[in-house]
């Protein structure tokens, strides 16, 4: 057994000894680009597992450990991880778990803190916890990733958002039903195979991928009239998290509808974008405004690499970090950004604008930034595009799964009555103004 090593301020240390032997469970929040990311941290040396439960006792156990004046999303991410060291599947004393930090001022900086008191109090103290996050927060010798790997998880994240765009425009129509899930597979198989020979790693390479990604889902053959689309915006992690949202985009498509759910890119490119305004608004280093303006204009590009190949293969491609910029003038400024900030209006707005006015916005107990910039701007959208059509979910321990379905389905109802009016309004809408 690894000895356990503490830092001066008594925090319990992951090894290089502990990346021999133990094994990393994280929670699952957007199935694809974990499952990826979960591969590329294997060929880097570590023994990972994604967590994918979905169970009520995952509710109870989070009760049990976190206080529950803490936002859902909290309580979820800790319940899961530990149920799962509970379950009596993994040694104890060779297991850690792994949790992803923004290291703004949303509560999520304290997710870390609130694991370790939730493993404190069930006698877990003596496993590791190991804080990936781009604010430098809480080194472990035996957890470090160097810059190859964070190009690899920026690639994972673009062919993440390429899959699930591409995906859940085909699912709904797919002839013979889960060929999506499979190319989905292959797809990932294929891409995770290259990276461990060393090819895909370069830029140019990468669009060629894109291609190959969008001829793949290209070639899945698909029926039926257009379904109503269907956006899906929200809290971060209750908005992709099928744990999270009760299995939100499965239960649209059993309803007849077309997910819409926004990429992960967007928010990345946010959260740099936030450091650059930093200095901008406070005052600070100019280097550090410099190196977010490279870090964010590098991601930036293969956005809109990413987007050219959808849109060349005959996709719905999202539009780029600065359309949503444009789209937000005039409603929040850009200081806004705690939790998901002016983002989450601004993919409203770009919903609207791109033909899917039926939105189901997402709203945590506990996030208050997400209630002001969700649930606090529909009256505002509404006002300014009377067809919208979004309807505000709250998710928390005590929500039933049968109440959300249910004001689901009166928005779909609405989204159906909207569309029999106007045939020609979805189908003709433009994408976002210039």
């Amino acid at each position: 057994m690894a000895e356990l090593v503490y830092d001066k301020n008594g925090r319990l240390l992951f090894t290089k000894e502990m990346k021999r032997e133990y094994t990393l469970l994280f929670p699952t929040m957007l199935p694809v680009h974990f499952g990826l990311m979960a591969r590329i941290l294997e060929t880097e040396g570590f023994r990972v597992e994604m967590l994918t439960t979905n169970h009520r006792g995952i509710v109870d156990e989070g009760l049990k450990y976190v206080h529950n004046d803490t936002c859902y999303p909290a309580l979820l991410v800790i319940g899961q991880l530990i149920d799962a060291v509970k379950s009596g599947k993994y040694d104890l004393h060779k297991v850690a778990l792994l949790i992803t930090q923004t290291g703004g001022g949303c509560r999520a900086s304290n997710y870390i803190h609130l694991l370790r008191k939730a493993l404190e109090k069930a006698d877990l103290s003596f496993i590791p916890v190991i804080s990936i996050n781009l604010s430098g927060l809480e080194p472990n010798p035996g957890f470090k990733l160097g810059l190859g790997t964070l190009r690899k998880a920026i690639f994972a994240m673009m062919y993440g958002d390429l899959i699930v765009q591409c995906a859940n425009q085909v699912r709904p129509y797919e002839v013979a039903s889960g060929q999506t899930d499979q190319t989905i597979d292959a797809c990932e198989k294929a891409l995770l195979e290259a990276m461990n020979r060393g090819e895909g790693l370069s830029f140019q390479s990468m669009v060629e991928n894109f291609d190959k990604l969008v001829a793949a889902f290209q070639a899945i053959p698909v029926a039926g009239e257009a379904k109503p689309r269907v956006g899906v915006v929200g809290e971060i992690y209750i908005k992709y998290s099928p744990l999270g949202n009760n299995n939100l985009e499965q239960f649209l498509l059993s309803e007849g509808a077309e997910p819409v759910v926004p990429g992960l890119t967007d928010f990345i490119i946010f959260k740099i974008y936030n450091r650059e305004v930093d200095v901008g608004i406070y005052g600070g280093l100019w280097l550090k405004k410099k190196v977010c303006q490279i870090f964010k204009g590098y991601v930036e590009k293969c956005q809109r690499a990413m987007i050219a190949a959808m849109e060349k293969g005959g996709f719905r491609a999202p539009g780029t970090f600065e359309d949503l910029r444009r789209l937000i003038q005039g409603y929040l400024g850009e200081g806004n950004k705690m939790g998901e900030g002016w983002l989450l209006t601004a993919e409203m707005l770009e919903l609207i604008h791109s033909g899917t006015p039926n939105i189901v916005c997402t709203q945590p107990f506990g996030c208050l930034p997400n209630h002001i910039v969700g649930k606090g701007m529909i009256r505002k959208l509404k006002d300014d595009y009377p067809n919208s059509n979004i309807v505000a979910i709250d998710y928390d321990p005590g929500a039933t799964k049968i109440n959300q379905e249910n004001r689901i389905k009166l928005m779909l109802a609405n989204a159906r009555g909207l569309a029999k009016q106007e045939p020609q309004r979805q189908a003709g809408a433009e994408r976002a103004p210039v």
